[in-house]
């Protein structure tokens, strides 16, 4: 979709100061190279030859191999440490604690400095340039639509043999609450509430699917670090090849993955994808001014997500299957 309506065409900048931005240079060339890469090496790529120094040049287009390394360390952890009180895990857990009160705090400067940059921005490329921002968002909110209105509903249709607009009706409660509050972390109660009470779907599949949809299942975010990838991309005057597309939905699935179930928690990470691609970090700045209103909307399509798979989940498991599952953990 962003790549035929282009939101971000129709900006212009000053090409003598575009060409010495070395976001734009980078970009350039990876586009380049892109196009004489074979197809086996952007798995070859996936592998890290060494996890720190990725760790270290994420920013500089290493990105995909750590979120790679992360995945299978993670995994490892999940089977070698049992123990919820094992050192290593208070310590990520510590650090993990620690970062989201780094973004805190960033959030409550965030206002003052959209102001600021959307004012500059505005000052500089014009007041046609809102015009682009709107359009971008209307991209984001119509994507957001088609997956709610149409992916999720033909699977709830197909594969769990449900009405998709009474589940979406159950659903209500749920959607007021992720769209108010834009974190998924705080609408998980609601959820949970919603899918023992008003949707009747066992507890036990609930409360595992939800718990681990809040953080791993990121529909929206995903989608939505996508386009502002691609608009970036456009602003830039940069066609990205269908291979760099690729790796953007890729990446912007796995960094879904990571992020973090509050306001704001996934604008770290298009930074990153910004950057993994070559496209100026700075740019992120362009999109902020309505970030607020799109975190709400995707915030609530990511939620929706997690209530979706735990009603597929529910429709392959039969009530003996749950009985003798209860059995076996007495």
């Amino acid at each position: 979709m962003t790549s035929i309506l282009q939101p971000g065409v129709g900006v212009t900048f000053d090409k003598a100061e575009l060409a010495k931005n070395q976001g734009v240079l980078s970009i350039s060339k990876n586009v380049e190279a892109a196009k004489n890469k074979p197809w086996y090496q952007y798995f070859i790529e996936l592998i890290p030859q060494n996890p720190v120094d990725s760790a270290a040049r994420a920013f500089g287009g290493e990105i995909i191999a750590l979120m790679f390394f992360s995945l299978i360390f993670g995994y490892a952890l999940s089977v070698t440490v049992k123990d919820e009180n094992n050192p290593l895990i208070k310590g990520l857990d510590t650090v993990f604690t620690a970062s989201l009160k780094v973004i805190e705090w960033a959030m409550l400067l965030a206002p003052y400095g959209i102001f600021a940059i959307v004012f500059n921005t505005t000052y500089r490329l014009g007041a046609g340039f809102l015009q682009n921002v709107a359009y971008f968002a209307g991209v984001v909110v119509l994507g957001l639509l088609i997956q709610q209105f149409v992916v999720y509903s033909a699977f709830l249709k197909i594969f769990a043999k449900t009405n998709p607009w009474e589940f979406f009706k159950g659903c209500k409660e749920v959607y007021v609450y992720a769209f108010s509050t834009a974190s998924s972390n705080a609408t998980l109660p609601i959820a949970l509430e919603a899918a023992e009470k008003t949707l009747k779907m066992p507890p036990q599949i609930a409360r595992f699917v939800l718990t681990c949809g809040a953080s791993a299942n990121q529909n929206g975010t995903a989608l939505f670090e996508g386009v502002v990838v691609l608009f970036l991309a456009q602003v830039y005057g940069i066609n990205l090849p269908l291979e760099s597309q690729f790796v953007v939905v890729l990446m912007s699935v796995l960094a879904g993955i990571g992020t973090a179930g509050v306001p704001g928690g996934s604008l770290p990470l298009i930074a990153i994808l910004c950057v993994s691609v070559g496209i100026p970090a700075e740019g992120m700045g362009l999109i902020l001014g309505v970030d607020r209103f799109l975190d709400m909307c995707r915030t609530t399509l990511n939620v929706s997500g997690d209530l979706v798979i735990t009603k597929l989940v529910s429709a392959t498991v039969s009530q003996k299957d749950i009985e003798a599952a209860k059995n076996f953990e007495c």
